[in-house]
């Protein structure tokens, strides 16, 4: 239940466009203040929760995306503890993520979501509808990666190299979230200026701490382990599991694997992409990520 929740303003907000929307803080039950930003909309149904990547915060998810996906439903991305404007300290472990991501449903009132987590994002989506299945109706897996899978333990020297250093440049992003096609780099360029359109009252950035916390979760869930890829099979909502063809961060194997492992599982490569696919392909992705969502099957 939340105690209480606050926000500000970021420009005119007169088009409610996700580089516009105000941020809120809501109060979670364990005492952590979460900064987030919610495109309100139509009341029925599930609203769509995103789940962000490896040091990214509320600013890091590209509008055109999230305005797509909020033509036809709510959508609410959040900084977990830690992360930008909330409050504590980053969690190490996945599992840890997932449970205050639910303290973070609760606070909202959200009983049952769909969820879209994209990356780390992704990995702690699948750990939600394991620990708590009940509140999750359909999930959305982009860049992910099943835990325990071998090959995974922490991300090549030259992926790290470029995203994981104390200051990272656009080059570094374009490095893993598009491929070295004109056509590719031309869209990540683009993206790049989307995300950068916001210039008032923007998410703070994310800190070295929650840099290190993240990396340490990430290469925890990457430790082999087979008997973990067992757990999949536990998941018996629908699932949507996508990624680029050239992803150089989490392998497209890696997808393929994990819609193996899920019974209800769909799979979808995008082509000239990497890691940063969805946004690259931002308008088509959201209307996969629609008709999967409302489909009746």
């Amino acid at each position: 239940m939340a105690t209480g929740t606050t926000e500000s303003s970021a420009g005119t907000g007169q088009d409610n466009s996700y580089a516009t929307l105000p941020n809120k803080m809501v109060t979670a039950a364990n005492g952590i203040d979460y900064a987030y930003r919610d495109t309100g909309g139509s009341s029925t149904g599930a609203p769509l929760v995103l789940l962000q990547h490896f040091r990214g915060n509320l600013d890091n998810w590209d509008p055109a995306l999230v305005d797509a996906l909020a033509s036809t439903r709510r959508v609410i991305a959040f900084d977990s503890t830690g992360v930008g404007g909330s409050s504590g300290s980053t969690p190490n472990t996945v599992e840890q993520m997932a449970h205050d991501a639910i303290a973070f449903l609760a606070a909202l009132d959200l009983d049952l979501v769909d969820v879209l987590g994209f990356s780390l994002g992704s990995f702690v989506a699948q750990q939600i509808a394991l620990t708590r299945p009940n509140i999750v109706r359909r999930l959305v897996l982009a860049s992910s990666a099943p835990q325990g899978a071998a090959g995974m333990h922490g991300w090549a020297p030259e992926v790290i190299g470029a995203i994981g250093a104390p200051e990272t440049g656009a080059e570094g992003v374009l490095e893993v979230f598009y491929t070295p096609s004109p056509a590719s780099r031309k869209a990540g360029q683009q993206s790049l200026q989307r995300i950068f359109t916001r210039t008032v009252d923007r998410d703070a950035p994310t800190s070295w701490a929650t840099r290190e916390a993240q990396y340490d979760a990430v290469c925890t869930w990457g430790i082999p382990d087979h008997g973990l890829l067992q757990r999949l099979g536990c998941l018996r909502l629908p699932v949507f599991v996508a990624n680029g063809d050239s992803d150089p961060m989490i392998l497209p194997h890696y997808s393929h694997l994990l819609a193996g492992l899920i019974p209800q599982a769909r799979l979808k490569i995008y082509p000239d992409s990497a890691h940063g696919f969805l946004f690259q392909h931002h308008a088509e992705f959201a209307a996969d990520v629609e008709a999967f969502l409302t489909d009746q099957r």
